[in-house]
């Protein structure tokens, strides 16, 4: 058999970000998933309109970088629910804006202290400095990667 390359997983940045997001999504998702009948998706749409209200749909999928067919999927689960309310555009129908629903409110209300807990808990072990250094690092970890997607991306 042939050498190949080989990918040592454990040293792989993007992998190892994939592994340490999912662990912590899926560990406050079981929270909100039982206590509100929400999926991640469901939740990080409530969550960036709930900072960011009257946004339409490809808007949430940008801040997300979620793919815009599971975000279609949440709205529409989120819009049945009566979670979320839709507002067309005056000057352009073809246009809407999607905004917190008063029984949305109540909900992201009740899930924003639960997730806050769960990221102090989460970082309770880690000094000012560290979570600093951390967050200092993710930024400049998304403006690198910003920049590589820029780059690789076909012109």
């Amino acid at each position: 058999m042939p050498n190949h390359s080989q990918l040592e997983l454990q040293n792989f940045l993007p992998y190892r970000l994939s592994v340490l997001s999912n662990r912590t999504s899926d560990a406050i998702a079981r929270e909100y998933s039982q206590r509100f009948a929400l999926s991640v998706t469901e939740w990080r749409v409530m969550a960036v309109l709930g900072r960011y209200p009257e946004l339409s749909a490809n808007q949430v999928a940008q801040r997300t970088a979620m793919d815009k067919v599971a975000v279609s999927r949440a709205v529409a689960k989120l819009l049945e629910s009566g979670r979320l309310l839709r507002e067309f555009d005056e000057d352009d129908r073809r246009r809407s804006v999607l905004k917190l629903s008063e029984a949305g409110l109540a909900v992201y209300d009740q899930i924003v202290p639960l997730a806050l807990g769960f990221e102090r808990q989460l970082l309770a072990d880690m000094d000012a400095a560290e979570r600093g250094l951390l967050f200092r690092l993710l930024d400049r970890l998304d403006e690198l990667e910003l920049r590589a997607e820029s780059v690789a991306a076909p012109t």
